[in-house]
């Protein structure tokens, strides 16, 4: 499966269960919702981070010049407009036709408006996890690099000591 489409579907599922799960937690505890809100979108950004992470972290380890990594920004952009135009529609059928508390905007408030929040809820932290993700491989291979070079040096003065 394309990389961006794996993680497209996977965020899109991830967003509708937490939009689903908002409205139901909304419905039993109105007066909670901000609450909620902020549960369910740490929820998403949490996950796009650990993902962009691990993308991150795969792709440091994988190139050792950082002019030879992989496109990781157009990937998550595909992934994160798939999430955003999938899950307004999944959301929007949902929120008028199956379950209450889920808001009642039109298809396009919710093509528009949420599509693009979820775009970007999806990509910049993606992004975001992706740079740590390679900045913390680099750092690994630089202190395993660093290792090696004393453990050489090491070696060439035991040797030098023995003659």
């Amino acid at each position: 499966m394309v990389a961006w489409l794996l993680r497209g579907v996977s965020m899109s599922v991830v967003h509708v269960v937490a939009r689903v799960l908002l409205g139901l937690a909304i419905v039993h505890a109105p007066l909670q919702g901000t609450y909620w809100k902020t549960i369910a979108v740490a929820v998403v950004v949490l996950i796009a981070i650990i993902w962009g992470g691990i993308d991150g972290i795969a792709d440091g380890r994988a190139h050792d010049d950082p002019e030879d990594y992989d496109d990781l920004t157009i990937r998550w952009l595909k992934a994160g407009l798939f999430t955003g135009v999938v899950s307004a529609i999944i959301c929007w059928a949902l929120s008028n036709y199956a379950i209450a508390g889920m808001g009642q905007n039109s298809i396009f408030v919710e093509l528009f408006a949420g599509g693009s929040f979820t775009t970007l809820l999806v990509f910049i932290p993606a992004l975001v996890g992706a740079a740590l993700g390679r900045f913390l491989a680099r750092r690994q291979r630089n202190k395993n690099a660093k290792r090696d070079d004393n453990g050489a040096e090491t070696a060439q003065r035991q040797t030098a000591d023995s003659h």
